[in-house]
């Protein structure tokens, strides 16, 4: 059983950043590929961004451009999101996610630990 704790959100305005937080207890972070997601109030979870558990590398959605990046501490067992440039668009709910094995892309479907979530709020 793996629990995950965010924090970091809060209200910023435009063009500003903001670093989220994913800390993990009850199992070692180091099997899992983790990732973020995010979601508004009638829509669904979308992906934000994702580590592997092997090499590393990060996988983004499409609406990040370059402005967002993910970083995974196996020894802290942290997972940390830095947002930049934020616009009003990504205000949402962040939670952390955590996939039991290799994977670079992911869906809602393959998640088997979730976090209850921070608020990103980003004023205009």
């Amino acid at each position: 059983q793996v629990q995950l704790e965010e924090s970091g959100g809060r209200m910023v305005q435009a063009g500003a950043s903001l670093r989220l937080s994913c800390a993990a207890s009850g199992h070692s972070l180091s099997d899992y590929a983790m990732g973020w997601f995010r979601q508004v109030p009638g829509k669904s979870r979308e992906l934000v961004a994702t580590i592997n558990l092997y090499d590393g590398n990060p996988r983004f959605g499409d609406f990040v451009k370059g402005r967002f990046a993910i970083s995974r501490d196996d020894v802290k067992n942290l997972v940390l999101l830095e947002m930049n440039n934020l616009k009003p668009e990504d205000t949402a709910v962040y939670y952390c996610a955590a996939k039991l094995g290799s994977g670079y892309w992911f869906t809602q479907l393959d998640i088997d630990y979730w976090g209850k979530g921070t608020l990103v709020t980003v004023s205009s």
